[in-house]
């Protein structure tokens, strides 16, 4: 892969029985150990397409069998390959979406959700929004309120996971500029300046929010590879 291009795929699972035991022999024991304890079917069989199709992903792009490749995890459970430690990768899913980011020696992250209504919106604001985001969000009109809120959210999410220690980092404690939301406004100083990173939303479609968090060392590239599940398939 170019050294200065991050890599997105994404693509709806299907959750069928009929690659079902396909996909099951391509993940390893621990990932088949944890799948068993999820009883939902439909959750069940998600899990396995999702871990599965990225084990293929992953495998096509350092050209190995996807059912070898050994994925670790750090101690605030961010996966990488412990025999290519230069290839960084982050997955996010939500019902049936999916979607993957790739590049070598990045800190980057993705997250995606599906924007349906909640009742505990202004809950969630209070507990994971900086003051100006907080300011900024309830000065809107309602009809524009949840859309808004998951956009924060996946820039957010998206900029935690890049650091690697997720939710357990505190979504307060990085802040999008409400100006301008492609940029940080503040992040924990361990992380650098807040204009080393770069915020960017992915269009995936109506009622679906996905960001991309990366720290800008030279990246020039974004590359879209929008692809449908059968043709990562043949991947394989």
């Amino acid at each position: 892969m170019d050294s200065h291009t991050i890599k997105l795929w994404q693509g709806d699972c299907e959750t069928t029985e009929v690659n079902y035991l396909h996909y099951w022999r391509i993940l390893d024991p621990t990932e088949q150990q944890h799948v068993s304890t999820i009883k939902n079917e439909q959750l069940h069989r998600r899990y396995v397409e999702i871990h599965a199709r990225l084990r293929i992903l992953l495998g096509h792009v350092v050209n190995a069998m996807p059912e070898q490749l050994r994925i670790h995890k750090t101690e605030y459970g961010k996966p990488y390959l412990a025999d290519y430690p230069e290839l960084v990768f982050n997955l996010s899913h939500t019902a049936n979406k999916m979607v993957v980011a790739i590049a070598n020696n990045y800190d980057l992250g993705i997250d995606i959700e599906l924007c349906k209504p909640r009742t505990n919106l202004d809950a969630l604001v209070d507990k994971c929004f900086a003051e100006e985001e907080k300011s900024y969000w309830q000065q809107l009109p309602e009809n524009e309120k949840t859309q808004a809120f998951f956009r924060f959210w996946t820039r957010k999410e998206a900029f935690v996971k890049a650091t690697g220690k997720g939710i357990a980092l505190g979504l307060k404690q990085c802040v999008i500029n409400p100006l301008n939301q492609t940029e940080l406004l503040r992040i924990p100083q361990d992380y650098g300046q807040a204009s080393e990173w770069f915020i960017q939303d992915i269009d995936l479609g109506e009622f679906i929010c996905c960001a991309l968090a990366a720290k800008n060392k030279g990246i020039n590239h974004i590359e879209r590879l929008d692809v449908s599940w059968n043709s990562l398939a043949t991947i394989a």
